[in-house]
């Protein structure tokens, strides 16, 4: 399996947006450019993240996107589904394909569905808030 550009810019839009939450809307240009990232790309990312509800977008004058949920509440498994389509390792495990003939007799079936099981529950373990920056040391004081 590998994650392609879509998806891994996905994840770098929402940890940027993540850590801008201050911020009311930002635009896709301050995205980009803080990423290194071609703007006419991010606008189709940021289009499926929108319909998703993972993103609200605002046009106009001070427009621009931020999260639409916060980010402990953005699974990084949803976005790569999201993204990626099926993550499953071989097609007789994606989601809603057909059950294989062979599936009863197949040496190799239970190895990829140990696959597929612990990219999910890997992937399914970190949010977006996982992914944010950490603080530096000596940061964490109290006034």
């Amino acid at each position: 399996m590998m994650i392609s550009t879509r998806g891994r810019y996905a994840m770098r839009i929402l940890v940027d947006l993540a850590e801008r939450r201050e911020e009311e809307y930002v635009t896709l240009r301050e995205i980009a450019e803080r990423q290194e990232i071609s703007e006419k790309y991010l606008e189709s990312i940021v289009k499926l993240l929108v319909r998703a509800g993972i993103l609200e977008g605002l046009r106009g004058k001070g427009g621009g996107y931020r999260l639409g949920r916060l980010p402990e509440e953005i699974n990084v498994l949803d976005v790569l589904r999201l993204t990626e389509g099926s993550l499953a390792p071989v097609a007789c495990l994606e989601e809603g394909s057909r059950p294989c003939a062979r599936a009863a007799r197949c040496r190799t079936l239970p190895l990829w569905k140990g696959l597929n099981d612990v990219v999910k529950e890997y992937l399914g373990g970190f949010t977006v808030r996982d992914l944010m920056g950490k603080a530096e040391d000596g940061d964490d004081y109290i006034i």
